[in-house]
Order: C-alpha cells, then sequence, then structure tokens
C-alpha cells in the first residue's frame, strides 16, 4: 500500500497541475511528456522516503512503461490472463511479500549435509514453490521425512506433480504460518527479509529445543547464526542456521 500512494501522490500531483494548464490553453494532453513527468516525481517520492533501489527503478518506469503498452492497442483480455498467471504462481508475493525463489543444487547439497547428520530427520519447507528444494533432499536421504508447504496454487500444482511416486513427501497446500513448526527437527525457508522477524517468532515459540532452523540468504535480524554455511554459488546464498 506503500508504494501505491507512492505511485498515486505522483499522479495526482503531475496531473493537477497539467491538467488545468492544457485546459487552460484548449490543447489535448501530451500523454508521454505526462507519464515521463509522474515517473520522475515517483521517483523523488521513493528517493526521499529511502525506497530501495529496486522500488526507485519500478516508480520511475511505471507510468512511461504503461503509456508505451497503451500505444500497442493490446486487447485487455490478455492482461486479466497475465494476471490471473501470476497471481497463480506469485501469490505468496502478494500476501506476505515473498517472491518465488528455486534453490539451487548446491544449496541442495549443502542442505543433505547438514541433513545428513541427523538420523531419519522430519524436514519442513515453508514456502515450497515447485519442490526444488524438497523434492531432491527427499530423492537423495530417502530414510527422511519431506513436508513442502505451498500456497500458491501453481507452483504447489506442479511441486505436487514433481513428488508424486517419493513415499517420504507431504505436500501441503496451506500457508506456513499454519504449519505446526513443533513437528520437525529442520525447518528451512528461503523467503525474503519481510517475514523474518515474524518467522523467527513463530520458531521461537513452536520449534523443540535441539531442532535446527535454516535461513537462506536472509538472516534473522537481531539473532545471531549458531553456523553459516557458505554456499559455493553465484549470487552468493548463505545458509543461516540456527540451533534450537
Amino acid at each position: 500500500m506503500r508504494q501505491f500512494a507512492l505511485q498515486g501522490a505522483a499522479v495526482i500531483l503531475v496531473l493537477s497541475i497539467a491538467w488545468p494548464y492544457f485546459g487552460w490553453k484548449a490543447e489535448a494532453m501530451p500523454w508521454l511528456q505526462t507519464c515521463l513527468a509522474i515517473g520522475s516525481v515517483a521517483l523523488v517520492f521513493a528517493t526521499l522516503s529511502r525506497q530501495p533501489w529496486w522500488w526507485r527503478v519500478i516508480h520511475a518506469a511505471f507510468m512511461p512503461l504503461i503509456w508505451l503498452t497503451h500505444s500497442f492497442a493490446i486487447d485487455p483480455g490478455w492482461f486479466l490472463l497475465a494476471f490471473v498467471l501470476l497471481l497463480l504462481v506469485y501469490r505468496g508475493a502478494l500476501s506476505g511479500q515473498v517472491p518465488l525463489y528455486l534453490s539451487n543444487k548446491q544449496t541442495v547439497a549443502a542442505l543433505a549435509e547438514l541433513l545428513a547428520e541427523r538420523e531419519a530427520p522430519h524436514f519442513l519447507d515453508l514456502g515450497a514453490g515447485v519442490g526444488s528444494t524438497t523434492v531432491p533432499l527427499a530423492d537423495l536421504l530417502p530414510d527422511g521425512h519431506f513436508t513442502g508447504y505451498e500456497n500458491a496454487p501453481l507452483t504447489w500444482l506442479l511441486g505436487r506433480i514433481l513428488s508424486l511416486g517419493r513415499h517420504n513427501i507431504r505436500w501441503r497446500w496451506e500457508d506456513l504460518w499454519q504449519a505446526n513448526l513443533a513437528e520437525y527437527d529442520v525447518v528451512y525457508a528461503f523467503l525474503s527479509p519481510t517475514p523474518m522477524p515474524d518467522l523467527w517468532a513463530k520458531v521461537q515459540a513452536e520449534m523443540q529445543p535441539g531442532s535446527l532452523f535454516v535461513s537462506n540468504s536472509f538472516p534473522v535480524p537481531g539473532a545471531t547464526p549458531s553456523r553459516i554455511i557458505e554456499v559455493g554459488c553465484q549470487p552468493p546464498r548463505p545458509l543461516y542456521c540456527y540451533q534450537i
């Protein structure tokens, strides 16, 4: 909502000046220049409010891209279809600012080595996506028990298909906040910085002593990891391990 407010403020400010001016001159609104002006003002607002650099780029480009897209005269039905598909894949980004990340082979190998230290581990992947972590781990450690929570319908469906035939995987179409962390001795998350404080509170409240919480790439603010595993990949994706 903050980002909508910033963009909306830029639109209101520019149009409140441009519309009366060109109306008084009885000239058509130059929409390209107007959109560029809105983008410039939105960039200033985003900079003053100290938004991350990618939000500044989005604010600067949003209205000019709308003008460019409108010039193509694309049928609105295609936009509806694109919105539905994006919602089916990136529902977590909308509801919890958690985009879809896919774990790479190096991360899976590091996790497999970590899990091998435990006998028949019960592993939970919060925000499991299409199973890029859970499925290969289940193949590497057939004696383990693996559960994936995913709430985006299309990614859940793909993960469910990929997990078929593996008796040691439970694939759940549920929000990660509904998971009972007490059932698992290793909980893994590859989310974003935004939910980490709330997730850490849930971890501390539910996970049992001796269990392990692992966060890919995003450390828990204010908490010191008991171990950091440097994964040999680019970009770097360290695993922050917190012994409970």
